[in-house]
């Protein structure tokens, strides 16, 4: 009789095309089988009856900020963030760490850190700035999971955007080295101007802000992306996308046959511009919520499954850069504080609006695994990593700042209430969460280096 290190038996298990009730045996790290009433045993076992078992999120848009910025929000606080919401990966973007991972000493002590700090498994994007074109090539040999720019400020001055030159010469580069480009697309031309007009007439309220950043300027800032792909082939990724007019760009992009990809975030989906208004700066970030209509716009695009994944975007800064007192919003730090909720929001999304959790499952699993080349992650299936979130609907979630992980507790979402829960949540076949707590562990997570390029990723 066969013995397993883990059993979790009776949990309704969502696979790639179905939701079905199974057991599940693990050993060594990975899915051995799995089967209605499994025979053998475990050296430990949990019941799941009633909870939902979904192969565990990959979150490919976090800011843990380390090294240098730790005090924002590290490896250790962001990674058991994440486990506590179900997330077992995680690709940490380049830009705020200090140094900025964009070149290979910066890369290679990012990953020392999150080696010894992370208790999940994690990638690492390289970036692309102005003047680093001959460091892509060590970054890509050296296993990033591709790399990001932007189009606009990053808000952080050791990261530039990228110019005419630099993004096209680089977009050639990257296409040669088979990685993909995601980009932060929004006109600096357009939100320069606009926010250094708001700022002279001292207009700096959230409408004032919401303006500086208009609809039209990640529209453009897409359709310059896209062009420039069809000179360079470059695969692209567009992060955060917060409009379906936007969204319209990329589809018509996919049509012509680009490889291009797309995510938006929970909290374009959850909340929009009147949380701005009442909430202040907390709910500040670029590109802005937006108005209702919109947001109502983007929740059918998430039905009508226009968006290839959902990421968080986790963007957390000290209290001070976030006070509520501040009279000049522009001043605020600009990133949502909320990678804990991703799969809860998503799941709460799904039973308002009769989205599938085969379909849940795809967008903050499978897609990423599958458009960022890592085999052994994504779904659950026998031979893959033992990735999974267990999630009950009969337990609600409120979140507040005893449960909410980061390190820094003010959060659009405080206070929200999730019609679900996570229970329980298991990277490579070892529990990391349960219960409200993270187990303390010796072993960490890997960094995830990707294979080669797969196929499109299907439309």
């Amino acid at each position: 009789m066969m013995q397993y290190d883990l059993i979790i038996r009776n949990g309704r298990v969502v696979l790639p095309n179905e939701v079905k009730k199974l057991d599940i045996g693990i050993k060594d790290g990975v899915i051995a089988e799995i089967r209605p009433q499994l025979s053998g045993t475990g050296k430990e076992e949990r019941d799941a009856e009633g909870m939902y078992i979904f192969p565990g999120m990959i979150d490919v848009h976090v800011h843990f900020n380390d090294p240098g910025r730790d005090d924002w929000e590290g490896f250790d606080t962001g990674s058991k963030m994440l486990a506590a919401g179900g997330g077992t990966t995680f690709f940490d973007m380049p830009l705020n760490g200090i140094p900025s991972t964009v070149n290979q000493p910066a890369l290679f002590e990012k990953a020392k850190q999150g080696k010894v700090k992370s208790v999940v498994d994690f990638g690492l994007w390289g970036g692309l700035v102005p003047g680093n074109l001959a460091e892509l090539k060590g970054l890509a040999e050296e296993g990033v999971i591709g790399f990001k720019a932007f189009l606009s400020h990053s808000g952080n001055d050791e990261f530039q955007r990228v110019d005419d030159h630099s993004l096209i010469e680089g977009m050639k580069e990257i296409a040669s080295l088979e990685k993909t480009l995601a980009l932060h697309a929004e006109s600096a031309a357009i939100t320069e101007m606009l926010t250094k007009e708001k700022q002279e007439q001292g207009r700096i309220t959230a409408d004032d802000y919401l303006a500086s950043r208009p609809i039209v300027a990640e529209v453009v800032a897409v359709e310059r992306a896209i062009s420039y792909a069809m000179v360079t082939d470059c695969s692209l990724h567009f992060v955060h996308i917060s409009s379906a007019a936007a969204v319209e760009k990329i589809n018509e992009a996919k049509a012509e046959g680009l490889d291009v990809t797309v995510e938006t975030c929970p909290h374009y989906l959850l909340f929009n511009h009147t949380d701005l208004v009442e909430k202040g700066a907390v709910a500040k970030c670029a590109p802005p919520l937006r108005e209702k209509r919109e947001q109502e716009k983007l929740i059918q695009c998430l039905i009508n499954g226009d968006f290839d994944m959902i990421a968080s975007d986790h963007s957390p800064s000290p209290y001070r850069l976030k006070d509520p007192t501040l009279h000049n919003l522009f001043e605020a730090w600009g990133g949502i504080s909320g990678g804990q909720f991703t799969l809860l929001a998503l799941i709460e999304l799904a039973l308002e609006h009769q989205i599938p959790f085969t379909k849940v499952a795809s967008l903050v699993a499978e897609a990423p695994a599958k458009r960022f080349n890592l085999s052994s992650k994504g779904r659950s299936e026998v031979g893959m990593d033992a990735d999974f979130a267990v999630v009950s609907l009969a337990e609600s979630f409120t979140v507040s700042e005893e449960n909410f992980l980061a390190r820094h507790k003010q959060s659009l979402y405080m206070g929200h209430t999730f019609p679900c829960s996570v229970q329980l949540t298991i990277n490579r076949g070892e529990i990391v969460y349960e219960n409200g707590k993270v187990i303390e562990q010796y072993r960490t997570g890997d960094w995830l280096k990707p294979g080669k390029k797969q196929m499109k990723t299907a439309h």
